[in-house]
């Protein structure tokens, strides 16, 4: 009999190395790692301040995503070539180059400068809401016939620099929570545009990732309660005049309690 319970103690106590020697698994492949991070302005992290002096324009900065993870994961290796204003044709010019047949993980989110993000805010701050409407529409339909193809060129050019990375895409959290009459600025109608067209260009993101065989980050549930109009911390800027460029990016607290977390959860 205590032979019978020591051999179950045995089997009970390797049972349960087996699942902390699983469960530790990620965290040392992680930091294994050879990460090199892509993308846009919402990858560099333009609107989370601190931009390390090297990226110049590129704004590429220590509160950002890909940034967050190298510091607090603390992989083999880390890079980030995200450049603020990048497309999807950037990133395969200028960018691509950073991966090798070492590299194991990428991110990378791209797509918002391709569909015309800037000049779409800037005809729905300026004009009427009719333009603004159209602006998007007609963006919706250059998402739904270009970018399919666009990212598909992106991921193969990934793929075959990088043939054995993990790579994850990371979307756009959706800008604005409707249904807020005291929200002043755009009408509702322009709100809710808007974010069907971050909606829209998300989809299409994610069936291109999944078609290409990685992983999709989807950011925008964890924004829910700290978008535009929301009664919570506001984790997108809104307009700023004295700064147009950081307009409708993150901050900081965007970056590390939204986009952070959810690239941790999915990068592993």
């Amino acid at each position: 009999m205590r032979r019978s319970r020591l051999a179950t103690l045995a089997l009970t106590l390797a049972s349960s190395l087996g699942v902390m020697l699983t469960l530790a698994a990620p965290a040392q492949a992680a930091a294994t790692d050879r990460y090199v991070a892509l993308g846009d302005s919402y990858a560099s992290g333009v609107g989370a301040d601190s931009y390390t002096s090297e990226s110049g324009s590129c704004m590429r900065s220590t509160n950002a995503y890909p940034a967050l993870y190298n510091t607090n994961i603390k992989p083999a290796s880390y890079r980030s070539v995200a450049c603020s204003g990048a497309t999807t044709t950037d990133v395969i010019n200028n960018q691509l180059s950073a991966l090798s047949s070492t590299t194991t993980l990428v991110s990378i989110t791209i797509g918002g400068n391709d569909v015309g993000f800037a000049n779409i805010m800037t005809t729905c701050v300026l004009y009427s809401e009719a333009q603004c409407v159209a602006a998007v529409q007609a963006a919706e339909g250059k998402a739904r016939t270009e970018m399919p193809g666009k990212l598909a060129n992106v991921y193969n050019g990934i793929k075959s620099r990088s043939p054995n990375a993990r790579v994850v895409v990371v979307g756009y959290p959706v800008f604005y929570q409707l249904g807020n009459p005291f929200c002043i600025g755009l009408t509702e109608t322009s709100r809710a545009k808007i974010d069907e067209g971050i909606n829209l260009l998300d989809d299409i993101t994610r069936t291109a990732a999944t078609s290409a065989g990685f992983k999709f980050a989807d950011v925008r549930s964890i924004f829910v309660g700290h978008q535009l109009c929301s009664g919570g911390e506001k984790w997108l800027h809104a307009l700023n005049w004295l700064n147009l460029t950081i307009s409708y990016h993150p901050t900081a607290a965007g970056q590390a309690g939204g986009y952070y977390p959810v690239f941790r959860n999915v990068a592993g």
